[in-house]
């Protein structure tokens, strides 16, 4: 058996290859050749084009066919359009930014997203409203107009080795610098779903597994629990043995904390994940506890240069100085509001009748 995957080099491509290849695959790779990983093992071919273009596409794959292809990587919508009774089955990968509201929140009413967001609710269907994600629901549109049996994955935010824009950076890179404090807006208690590169690989891979349970469905991929970023400072930061502390600030004040957690606003983006684990019997490959842990030993391992390419996706300016002032400046305020008298009462009722004896009413004549 012949099974394509476009892209493989990213953070979850190669568990995916890897697993093909213990399925008994015959595994092509199809990418730029822009990068070229050691955890891909020599047996597998390398297709050198550019996903990108129908052009390319056709170029790089011409008169061939798959059994299986998966695609990650490129303009999915027209990796399917040439692979179309080229492919026994296709299976694709895309984002959850399709949703209504994911990007643009205050669209919603009221503002904000549900908590958990199904696979069947609303995706963005008009290029006026948000012409990116806009895409992403078009192009999963694409897929199953070309391969009716298809099924597609829908990623959230992506963590482990080799993200190309690895948040928890953020967090490490301040430990190792020895800051004293790390500011989170809102307190940090956002919670946004996030997938270990490989809980998410074993995800696609169930559909090679199952696809008559996966044919002509759309799923929505993560760990099996989410914790707040707060709580993922707290667990990287017992981790590398720091007392960092963390400032809560305002989301409006707290401008350092938007290029890591989830820095487009303190709604919560909380995806609903029932149907991969009853349709696929989805179980997380690695609980967040180890799945951080690998991640954050690999990002030691193999640091981003200050101020270099990752650090500048991220657009992280690890601006200290900046950082102080701001905090600083909070804490007076702080200090100041607390000043104002403004008493409320320290003693909560209890809202049933608490009677002494039988036939009495209690000391609140309830």
């Amino acid at each position: 058996m012949k099974a394509l995957v476009v892209g493989g080099t990213g953070p979850t491509g190669p568990y995916i290859v890897n697993g093909l290849i213990e399925r008994g695959f015959d595994v092509a790779i199809f990418h730029r050749g822009a990068h070229e990983i050691d955890e891909i093992p020599p047996e597998v071919e390398h297709i050198h084009g550019d996903p990108h273009f129908i052009e390319t596409i056709e170029e790089a794959l011409r008169g061939r066919e798959f059994d299986l292809v998966i695609a990650t990587y490129g303009r999915i919508r027209l990796i399917a359009e040439v692979l179309a009774g080229r492919a026994g089955r296709f299976i694709s990968v895309g984002g959850v930014a399709s949703y209504r509201g994911y990007l643009e929140p205050e669209r919603l009413q009221p503002a904000g997203m549900p908590s958990p967001v199904a696979e069947n609710d609303p995706v963005v269907d008009d290029e006026t409203e948000h012409r990116f994600s806009w895409l992403i629901a078009r192009t999963e549109d694409a897929v199953f107009e070309h391969h009716r049996d298809a099924a597609h994955f829908r990623y959230p935010y992506v963590y482990g080795p080799r993200q190309l824009i690895p948040r928890e950076w953020s967090v490490i890179r301040r430990i190792l610098d020895r800051r004293p404090f790390i500011i989170v807006a809102d307190g940090g208690l956002n919670l946004t779903t996030h997938g270990f590169a490989q809980n998410l690989a074993h995800s696609v891979l169930l559909a090679a597994d199952r696809p008559e349970a996966s044919a002509g469905q759309r799923y929505n991929c993560g760990d099996e629990q989410q914790f707040t970023f707060a709580q993922i400072v707290e667990m990287i930061a017992r981790k590398m043995n720091s007392d960092i502390e963390i400032v809560n600030m305002p989301y409006e004040l707290a401008r350092p904390a938007r290029s890591f957690g989830d820095g487009l606003s303190s709604h919560h983006r909380l995806m609903d994940t029932h149907k991969i684990r009853t349709d696929l019997g989805y179980r997380d490959v690695h609980p967040v506890s180890d799945a951080l842990d690998i991640t954050i030993d690999w990002l030691l391992a193999n640091q981003p240069d200050p101020g270099g390419d990752t650090e500048q996706r991220l657009q992280d300016p690890f601006n200290y100085a900046g950082e102080d002032a701001l905090v600083e400046t909070w804490r007076e305020a702080c200090s100041r509001v607390a000043a104002v008298p403004f008493d409320v009462p320290v003693e909560r009722p209890h809202p049933y009748a608490h009677p002494k004896k039988p036939g009495e009413r209690d000391h609140r004549n309830r």
